[in-house]
């Protein structure tokens, strides 16, 4: 069973149709490339499965429900996590205050059951620290624990997002371009955490316009055009479809 489904999604603005009833699945433990012209539909596609905006029409299932129309802190509980092209992290707040802030939304009874034994919430509050201290480690982010995140440079700022993102222990993570901006080693390093964070059972769907990063990690690829999906599948297929060249890829000597 995949992870997620969309069935005849569609997301109207007034009069401008920008999603056109595009059907698409996100098999469980993949990385899926989602990719198109700017203005494609692709962060539209994003916002509407991470329910940061409502459908016109259509179904999301995730994990066998159905939740278009859900709200986002409904959809982070259920596992979905997302991050998003313009970072959006508490710039004044440390690198670990940002993580820990995010590990913290996790616990989904948290704040109830600390009414009731401060045994429990120390408990808790010990786990969250040492996880966010295990997910630090792993991105190799410790060196930047206590930096404030809006001094930081662009890359690892970036990095900080995906660490945000893991804390919520999400089985499905949205990557809104996130090697955008970034230079070759800070596009290895993202590459390699995104790599591992499959390895660690997460299921990816990665929006993004470098391609020869999308054709090396992504196990499928599906094109949008105009909102409408034009093409699917792996990547050696994609760059050999000559309609996804003429909409999107142009002259692939170039682009790969």
């Amino acid at each position: 069973m995949p992870i997620l489904t969309t069935e005849k999604l569609s997301k109207w603005f007034g009069g401008l149709q920008a999603i056109n009833e595009v059907d698409l699945e996100i098999k469980r433990g993949e990385i899926l490339g989602l990719i198109g012209p700017n203005g494609s539909g692709k962060t539209t596609f994003i916002n509407l499965v991470n329910g940061l905006i409502k459908p016109t029409a259509g179904r999301i299932i995730f994990q066998g429900e159905e939740i278009a129309g859900l709200p986002a802190h409904v959809l982070v509980r259920k596992g979905i996590a997302r991050t998003f092209q313009q970072n959006v992290l508490f710039k004044k707040t440390t690198v670990w205050d940002n993580v820990l802030i995010a590990n913290e939304v996790s616990y989904r009874k948290r704040l109830r059951e600390s009414f009731f034994g401060v045994s429990k919430s120390r408990t808790e509050e010990k786990e969250a620290r040492q996880f966010t201290f295990s997910i630090l480690k792993e991105m190799n982010l410790l060196f930047w624990k206590d930096k404030l995140c809006g001094d930081l440079p662009h890359g690892i700022q970036r990095m900080v997002e995906i660490a945000v993102a893991a804390a919520l222990k999400p089985k499905l993570m949205l990557l809104d371009e996130p090697f955008a901006g970034m230079n070759l080693n800070e596009i290895r390093t993202m590459a390699e955490v995104i790599e591992r964070l499959k390895r660690a059972g997460v299921t990816i769907l990665l929006v993004e316009h470098k391609m020869k990063v999308v054709m090396k990690l992504c196990d499928r690829i599906v094109v949008l055009n105009f909102g409408e999906r034009i093409a699917e599948g792996s990547p050696v297929e994609i760059m050999g479809n000559s309609e996804v060249v003429k909409a999107y890829l142009g002259d692939t000597r170039f682009v790969f």
